[in-house]
């Protein structure tokens, strides 16, 4: 599968006439392959360990481009910082207000409110190019710490 997602990825940066470099393969494989959600400074990090010569400023910027070719979206954290999340397809984001974890839902329906959400945008004269659906509140984990602290 991830394969697959790659190849359509490098294909998109070619059509684009985006040079494919080292750099770009290791931070677009890496996110394709994590379901983390993670920060810029969180894929600098795991990232350097194998790529020694990475900047944090060649995966802000590689980041960037990758949002700009609608490979990847950008989601605001409440750290005030920005998550990213490799898009392949539209799908919903649950947000822990307490953790900050975001994990992916996906709803076979999606597709059709998606569909829905984009007729509303052109009907105010916008162009939409992606949608993401945040929905926010206190995942499992934060609950069961909260009901152990409450006892």
């Amino acid at each position: 599968m991830t394969d697959k997602r790659y190849d359509q990825a490098m294909e998109r940066l070619k059509e684009n006439n985006v040079r494919i470099t080292p750099q770009r393969q290791i931070i677009l494989k890496y996110m394709i392959e994590t379901d983390d959600h993670p920060s810029v400074e969180t894929i600098f990090h795991i990232l350097e360990k194998t790529f020694p010569n990475l900047s944090m400023a060649t995966v802000y910027n590689n980041l960037r481009l990758f949002k700009k070719l609608n490979l990847i979206i950008e989601m605001p954290s409440s750290d005030g910082g920005y998550r990213y999340d490799f898009f392949d397809h539209p799908h919903l984001h649950a947000t822990c207000d307490r953790c900050n974890k975001i994990i992916d839902i996906d709803d076979p329906e999606f597709d059709k409110i998606n569909e829905h959400f984009m007729d509303l945008a052109k009907e105010k004269g916008f162009d939409p190019k992606v949608t993401n659906v945040e929905i926010h509140g206190i995942c499992s984990e934060c609950q069961a710490k909260e009901k152990a602290e409450q006892k």
